[in-house]
């Protein structure tokens, strides 16, 4: 039942930012709508909150490594 998931719904470690951030506004847009039922509303909740902490790690990587960066181009403190 898995194999026929389709990359937007894929593996959320293997997801890219860009594609998480699609996703979260397609969940958005469904959960806002008025015809949702409760027990989908809870499985988007949950794919949301996937969702949120996969680019939250996406973003605090991104600033370790921003802080690498920076660091080699300091001059080096007499």
């Amino acid at each position: 039942s898995g194999a026929e998931m389709t990359s937007k719904t894929a593996d959320a470690e293997t997801m890219t930012f860009t594609d998480a951030i699609e996703e979260l506004e397609e969940i958005l847009g469904r959960v806002e709508g008025d015809d949702i039922d409760i027990d989908r509303l809870a499985t988007e909740l949950r794919r949301a909150t996937e969702l949120l902490e996969l680019c939250r790690g996406k973003i605090r990587r991104a600033e370790v490594e921003v802080g690498q960066i920076v660091k080699k181009l300091e001059p080096d403190e007499p």
